[in-house]
């Protein structure tokens, strides 16, 4: 594993991380408890905006999450390629 990929990985961990605080900036939940309550939360904005079966609502939220990890590790492997130049 090169610096690179370390730069990416640690990238689509803190726009994860970011994501996951701001659907639950307003929530009295625990620290702890936040991943689920955001991914639940997810599940039912899409599935109450667009009225997908729930089946797919969950498929669709899990989407979106590593849709967020994948851009985060492209973004962070590209910048740090661009640093180092």
């Amino acid at each position: 594993m090169n610096n690179r990929q370390r730069a990416g990985i640690l990238t689509a961990i803190i726009g994860l991380i970011a994501l996951i605080a701001l659907l639950n900036a307003s929530t009295s939940a625990s620290i702890i408890n936040w991943p689920m309550e955001a991914y639940l939360g997810t599940v039912f904005t899409i599935g109450w905006l667009s009225g997908v079966p729930d089946w797919l609502a969950y498929i669709l939220a899990i989407v979106v999450f590593v849709v967020v990890i994948g851009i985060g590790y492209k973004l962070g492997s590209w910048l740090y390629g661009l640093v180092r130049g």
